[in-house]
């Protein structure tokens, strides 16, 4: 059914629709604005009258989901008061399930998170990682009683109708990972390629936000990423696309890649290059970690390191170069090792796309942006997965009227998270 709060195909008709139409939008600004915006702020922007804003954030208090707050850092004065998210409210746990390791943070409304866990894995098989991590979601869930709205999990591979397609570098294939974590029905699972959803994640919150077409790029063993137009990033047909790790850009059409094509641009960009270039022996669950190591040699001036650095770099700018032909973006960001890569050898990046770069493009090229949202991109944009399934008047209704869950006092009791 179209929800008339997500754009559906119906507008709200009745009182109980139009109040819910707007407790919805008024969620929604809070989140958008990042819990910083006061009740006369969010009045004005959506347009409601005084009257029924005070009605709207009562409700929404009462259901544990917002509370103002003293604005802490306002200059002496008339008091004011922040909408944030309630100390009991909704949260949305997020999964970062990387080669070498997996993380969990935990999310409220506004984006503001916590890490609660990481631990690192030896890439083995499927089942043995994710009963790991299904036993740390089941403890996380009972310490949080009753809050979580949903879980968001990104992964380094091609997803496909809530399931791992292909993992390369893991050699996991046709995973049905929200079966095997074993969580049943709640809260929700939803599952995501790592760089799509770190490109969401800078639409939401970071350098892509407001820019209304946009590519970000997430380096890690190799490359991916996706188109962002007006705030979305594009998946495709199939929910697939931003495979750009898995086109001939940069790299010689006769070496054959994991994934089963040749000259994959995932070749001579990301840690398994850097690491190909020195020499190196790393088992695949040390790599990440050993590229960054690499990377940081390479900024003390160590000069094998450097100049591997260097010509990854290169390459990564040759294949920017190639996809702003294709795309014509205002903006290209990066995450991931691509931040830290750009970071160190940033005249190399510039380089390698000045020669892929169509001569009229030379002279006012896209600007290059390294993401500020660092190492948490893909957990922000599992979140915001999360979020985005909550704000709907299906989300609200089922948080309303959950069972309120009370500890009884012999219960083990986790560290509150404050925000």
């Amino acid at each position: 059914m179209a929800d008339a709060t997500m754009g559906g195909v119906h507008a709200p008709t009745t009182s109980t629709e139009l109040r819910l139409h707007n407790l919805i939008r008024l969620l929604r600004a809070v989140h958008v604005g990042g819990a910083e915006l006061t009740r006369s702020q969010l009045t004005r922007e959506l347009g409601l009258a005084r009257g029924t804003a005070t009605v709207l954030m009562s409700e929404l208090a009462a259901a544990e989901t917002v509370l103002e707050r003293p604005q802490t850092d306002r200059p002496r004065g008339r008091p004011t008061h922040l909408v944030g998210p309630h100390p009991r409210g909704p949260l949305a746990l997020a999964v970062d399930l990387r080669e070498d390791s997996w993380s969990i943070s935990a999310a409220a409304l506004g984006g503001a998170s916590q890490m609660l866990e990481c631990r690192h894995h030896t890439a083995g098989l499927a089942i043995e990682v994710l009963a790991e991590l299904s036993g740390a979601l089941r403890h996380r869930m009972a310490e949080l009683t009753g809050r979580v709205v949903g879980i968001g999990v990104a992964v380094p591979a091609s997803v496909r109708d809530g399931r791992i397609v292909d993992a390369v570098h893991l050699d996991w294939h046709d995973v049905d990972l929200i079966s095997l974590l074993r969580l049943d029905d709640d809260p929700v699972v939803q599952l995501g390629n790592d760089a799509s959803l770190a490109a969401l994640a800078e639409a939401r919150r970071g350098a892509l936000r407001g820019v209304d077409l946009g590519l970000h790029l997430h380096v890690s063993l190799g490359v991916g990423g996706a188109l962002v137009v007006a705030g979305r990033p594009l998946t495709g047909a199939h929910g697939m696309a931003g495979e750009f790790g898995h086109l001939p850009l940069a790299g010689d059409p006769r070496r054959g890649c994991a994934c089963g094509s040749t000259g994959c641009w995932d070749l001579d960009v990301g840690a398994n290059a850097l690491i190909r270039h020195l020499d190196h022996d790393i088992p695949i669950h040390r790599r990440l970690h050993h590229a960054g190591q690499l990377i940081a040699e390479a900024a003390t001036g160590n000069p094998a390191s450097a100049r591997a650095v260097d010509a990854v770099a290169r390459a990564l700018g040759r294949g920017i170069g190639a996809l702003v032909n294709a795309h014509d973006p205002e903006t290209v960001t990066l995450s991931g090792l691509g931040a830290q890569i750009h970071e160190v050898a940033a005249p190399a990046v510039a380089a390698g796309c000045e020669e892929t770069l169509m001569a009229f493009r030379r002279r006012s090229p896209a600007l290059l942006a390294v993401s500020g949202l660092g190492a948490a991109a893909p957990r922000i944009g599992a979140t915001e997965l999360i979020f985005d399934a909550f704000l709907t008047t299906e989300g609200l209704r089922t948080w309303r009227d959950r069972p309120r869950r009370v500890l009884p006092d012999e219960a083990p009791r986790a560290t509150p998270i404050s925000w």
